[in-house]
């Protein structure tokens, strides 16, 4: 058994962060498949990368040239077959878990993320267009996205909740997603096709904190480096718990529907003095996922270690640690608004990098 089914028969899934063509054409995506990746996460930088480093999208582009499409429409299409075919590849995952497993994740433009309507029209124009039972529309967790999420999840939609930081946003999604789901319910619709995961980041967390810490500089900062995304994780966890397994879920799981699970997003180790697994390792748990960027998958399955529930260790230790930041002044609900604010412009810039190369 490799560490990936190892952290599957110990309630947790592993999916990878990336989609090409070359990664779909040369056989590569079915191997790690086969090797027991349960699903694919993707976003603008991800789909720049592709696009800009690799030859396989030259043909197709130049096949558009005779269409009067705009470069959204034109990126749109190259994508959306990726994710066509990587749905395809990975569909016997998903009917073998009986929808649980098995997704491929699609993100809806940077450019809406503070537009409601915007966002919900996308989505569900995205959904049609790719027409495969194990898509992901990927919404960013904003004001504006979170209500879209509840409108989307009351109808039916699956929902992979990215640029989540904080505590604020974990509630704040999960309030959404349960919310919307009741109107399903309500509505007569099937809450069992509803599949969501909340998508947590983490390293970034890590590289923010740490040059605070140096900066203070005290004995007490310095002890308290590279560990915040892990603590911030193990809490959130908590919070998933105390959500969907207490009362207030009961009724819907009672009609088949399914938790939220926690997704740990962001987890190749940025800073090389620290474990290359730092956030994969103690983060094994009962029904979470964590996407892998290649390097770290490869890293896993080189030498990874797989202690079952490794996320409910040291649970009193975490929220002790994210006390000690904001004694220091460091408020995570607070900091996460600029990790979000910093990650959509990111998101933005890439977008607008890919529209480049498909204008």
């Amino acid at each position: 058994m490799n560490p990936i089914q190892a952290a599957r028969a110990a309630g947790q899934q592993v999916w990878l962060d990336n989609l090409s063509r070359s990664l779909i054409q040369s056989g590569e995506l079915a191997r790690h498949i086969e090797a027991g990746v349960a699903g694919v996460t993707t976003n603008p930088a991800i789909f720049h990368k592709a696009i800009a480093e690799g030859p396989d999208y030259r043909p197709a582009l130049d096949a558009m040239n005779g269409e009067t499409l705009g470069a959204e429409q034109r990126y749109e299409r190259l994508v959306i077959e990726d994710v066509q075919r990587a749905c395809d590849a990975i569909r016997p995952v998903f009917d073998a878990s009986k929808g649980d497993a098995g997704y491929v994740s699609l993100e809806v433009s940077p450019a809406l993320a503070d537009d409601e309507a915007g966002t919900v029209a996308a989505a569900r124009r995205l959904r049609d267009a790719v027409a495969r039972d194990n898509l992901l529309v990927k919404i960013p967790a904003t004001a504006a996205g979170v209500r879209a999420i509840e409108t989307l999840t009351g109808e039916g939609l699956s929902i992979n909740v990215t640029l989540m930081f904080s505590l604020n946003h974990v509630d704040a999604v999960a309030g959404a997603y349960q919310r919307g789901l009741e109107r399903l319910a309500a509505s007569g619709g099937d809450v069992r096709r509803v599949r969501s995961v909340a998508s947590v980041f983490l390293s970034r967390w890590d590289s923010l904190i740490d040059k605070q810490l140096e900066a203070l500089g005290t004995p007490d900062a310095l002890a308290l480096r590279g560990k915040a995304g892990v603590a911030l994780a193990r809490q959130a966890y908590q919070r998933y718990l105390a959500r969907f397994h207490g009362a207030g879920f009961a009724a819907l799981a009672a009609q088949g529907a399914r938790p939220q699970s926690m997704l740990w997003a962001s987890t190749g180790t940025k800073n090389p003095a620290y474990s290359d697994l730092m956030y994969v390792e103690p983060l094994i748990g009962p029904e979470t996922v964590n996407t892998l960027p290649d390097a770290t998958l490869a890293a896993f399955m080189d030498h990874g270690t797989v202690t079952p529930a490794s996320i409910a260790a040291d649970v009193d230790a975490s929220a002790t640690h994210i006390a000690a930041l904001a004694a220091l002044g460091l408020d995570m609900n607070a900091l996460g608004e600029g990790l979000q604010t910093d990650g959509l412009a990111q998101f933005a810039v890439a977008f607008g990098k890919l529209l480049e190369l498909t204008a």
